[in-house]
């Protein structure tokens, strides 16, 4: 317990004093809630790791914590807590301080409930669009991710515990995810998915790293000599402990040679694998006695690198007040004005306005799935979902109803709601008011994919018949990925909100009325359709008899029909998301990176400067009437490993600016996005010559234009 010494000399001692059975209960642990009876220091979350009294190792007290401190099945009764956006409005944000400061909030009510161990930290890239985990997630590039999933990370950990970083690595489909196998180039794979891994550890320095469910390349994750061993804690020097994910064990020696060095939720597993079985391939030579030590090691020195022994967790009251006010800020900063042709922002002077559709009386949506916060004074809406079990039965709405909040900014306006379940009646409403405003919403969830992108329940329908009633519609999307919007043409704006958490009906109010200037910029590509993506069709997604009561048709992926495994082929390789779209000149309904707002910048005076990297510098200026947050981004168009111009974000800024004011802002590229992975290296190699540089509001809209050259150089891993 001497804090002069570095974590690596502290676990080093620890370990001295071990047994090999405390070794072994410190690498495996089970969910606490199926324990009979439950541990008594449990903080009956996720997961929970037994200490060891005699040397004062605490519990692992592990919690999911992805949008927010989550309690899935209300194991932990009337315990609520505060719902972040969505990972895809956190992302819309392209705020790294924002990013950190909702890391703070979270890591702040893991410690009031007692948890020092937080599963969170989703860096997965968006290669499929109906994936039903992508709202956790943060989009389709690289760098945008892994900066926002790092300083999250940081600020998770600033409260002296532990952040996971997941799931690694190539999860990108929920359908069939414990057969799939993710087949994929080393370069493209180092390029893209690796990469933001990479960066996001870079930056958030996570204590724990969370395999993923598939296999990759042929291998589980979990046991992924490749990636474990060689990428993460080779390449890249990682000095934490690597976890499973729930359910993703399937060897003992195997696994642990590979690099996994803790067993997680242990009863989902076939048999408890790292505890007996683990301790007589050690007494056996199976498995190296060092190896095992190394898997402690790596453990305890997160521990007292985190602060995790220096100051213990001690449950008190948490202010979520303050917490939702953050959230909502989050909220506002996340939201997407997709299209306005002038009827927002709304006028507070306005006599009749109808509110439509998405239980906009009664809450927010929220995703399903091990994420699922239960908000504090419990939800304001939730729906049975036949077919589904356990943590994934329920839509969950937060009490944060858009109808309140727009009746609280319009006191003397008369204010209409209709649920949308009879489009007559919707339109009768609609047509009996100066505005309409139609909320529709999209459930997604873990473990199972979306059947396609397009709303469900008819409510295309729903807003056809409104627009056509009424010649001021606005629509507000509460949803989890992108969707097809065949009534684009015929509505006055429309307004992605995602899945806004705690404070959402006030953030969206916000937005409509102009008490708010919207900000964000989509962190992913929204298609024209299906059949412009990389895969039209999800492999082994197969849809058994319309459920009745279902909020979505539900996936059976026949596990049997693929003999327990099946492999999917990335020929997107590293060109993801906009990167795909820009290869195969596919047009988008709308870029990644698009957003537009209540005011307009202009850019100036590009100067491009080469050498190592690529430096842009430019004028950025508030040419509109009111004050507004801008998001220029910075791409360059490298020579891909196929030979072929990749498109690529190199970097952005976040730019607050009064009307009529003028910025210079300087952005620099991490020359790793200038480079291609040549895995004969190893590393990245960095060809010499002129690069083409765009100054730009979205992956499609560059407004100026540039070059520079660049001096050839290679990198290590």
């Amino acid at each position: 317990m001497d804090k002069s010494l570095s974590p690596d000399n502290r676990a080093k001692l620890l370990i001295a004093q071990l047994t090999l059975d405390e070794m072994i209960t410190l690498v495996h642990g089970p969910m606490p809630a199926m324990v009979t009876p439950p541990p008594a220091d449990a903080a009956m979350g996720a997961g929970y790791i037994p200490g060891i009294e005699r040397l004062g190792i605490p519990p692992l007290n592990e919690t999911d914590a992805s949008l927010g401190i989550a309690n899935p099945r209300q194991v932990r009764k009337g315990d609520g807590a505060t719902g972040l956006p969505s990972g895809l409005s956190l992302a819309s944000s392209w705020d790294p301080e924002l990013a950190h400061a909702a890391g703070v909030m979270v890591g702040a009510e893991a410690r009031d409930k007692g948890f020092n161990v937080l599963l969170g930290g989703g860096a997965n890239l968006t290669r499929e669009p109906r994936c039903g985990r992508n709202f956790e997630y943060l989009g389709e590039d690289p760098l945008l991710a892994g900066v926002l999933v790092g300083e999250a990370i940081k600020g998770a950990q600033s409260n002296d515990i532990v952040c996971t970083l997941k799931h690694f690595a190539l999860n990108d489909q929920e359908t069939c995810r414990h057969v799939v196998d993710a087949r994929i180039d080393e370069g493209a794979l180092r390029e893209s998915d690796l990469l933001a891994f990479q960066i996001a550890i870079e930056r958030g320095d996570p204590g724990s790293v969370m395999c993923a469910y598939n296999k990759v390349n042929g291998e589980w994750a979990g046991e992924n000599d490749f990636l474990l061993n060689q990428v993460l804690k080779r390449d890249w020097g990682y000095r934490g402990w690597v976890m499973s994910d729930w359910g993703a064990v399937h060897s003992t020696a195997k696994a642990v040679m590979a690099g996994l060095d803790q067993e997680s939720g242990e009863q989902l597993d076939k048999q408890v694998y790292f505890g007996a079985p683990l301790k007589e391939a050690v007494e056996q030579g199976e498995v190296p006695f060092e190896r095992l030590t190394d898997m402690v090691h790596r453990i305890l020195r997160s521990l007292f690198d985190k602060g995790v022994f220096d100051n213990p967790t001690a449950r008190r009251e948490t202010d979520y007040e303050a917490n939702a006010k953050l959230a909502q800020t989050a909220a506002e900063a996340g939201t997407v004005l997709l299209k306005n042709d002038g009827v927002l922002p709304l006028a507070a002077s306005i006599r009749k306005i109808a509110v439509i559709g998405a239980h906009a009386d009664k809450g927010v949506m929220s995703g399903g799935g091990s994420s699922q916060v239960i908000p504090v004074g419990g939800p304001g809406h939730e729906i049975e979902v036949a077919g589904l079990a356990g943590a994934f039965a329920k839509v969950t709405y937060h009490p944060s109803s858009p109808v309140a909040a727009i009746r609280e900014m319009t006191r003397n306006t008369a204010l209409t709601f209709v649920s949308g379940e009879d489009p007559a009646e919707a339109a009768a409403a609609a047509k009996d008011a100066d505005v309409a405003i139609v909320f529709a919403d999209q459930w997604a969830t873990e473990a199972e994919d979306l059947p396609s992108l397009s709303l469900p329940g008819d409510q295309d329908a729903l807003i056809a018949a409104v627009a056509a009633a009424n010649p001021k519609t606005v629509v507000v999307l509460e949803t989890g990925t992108p969707v097809l919007m065949p009534w684009l043409d015929d509505v006055n704006a429309v307004l992605e909100a995602w899945y806004p958490g705690t404070r959402g009906g006030e953030a969206i109010a916000n937005i409509l009325f102009g008490a708010v200037n919207p900000s964000g910029r989509l962190p992913m590509s929204f298609p024209r359709g299906v059949e412009d993506l990389v895969r039209p069709e999800i492999p082994g997604q197969i849809f058994g008899p319309p459920v009745e009561g279902a909020t979505l048709p539900t996936t059976r992926p026949d596990v049997q029909q693929h003999k327990g495994r099946f492999s999917v082929e990335h020929p997107e390789g590293a060109d993801v998301g906009y990167r795909w779209f820009a290869k195969t000149r596919a047009a988008t309904l709308f870029p990644f990176g698009f957003g537009l707002c209540y005011t307009h910048f202009e850019y100036a005076k590009l100067e491009v400067a080469g050498g190592e990297t690529l430096t842009a510098s430019f004028d950025v200026k508030n040419a509109g009437p009111v004050a507004g947050t801008d998001t220029p981004q910075v791409y360059a168009t490298v020579t891909g490993s196929d030979g072929k111009p990749s498109q690529r974000l190199i970097g952005w800024a976040k730019v607050a600016l009064a009307p009529g004011e003028t910025r210079r802002v300087t952005v620099t590229a991490d020359a790793r996005l200038l480079a291609n992975y040549d895995a004969s290296l190893p590393g990245w190699r960095i060809a010499a010559g002129s690069v083409g540089v765009g100054l730009a509001s979205s992956a499609e809209d560059v407004i100026l234009h540039g070059s520079a050259d660049l001096t050839a150089r290679t990198m290590k891993p």
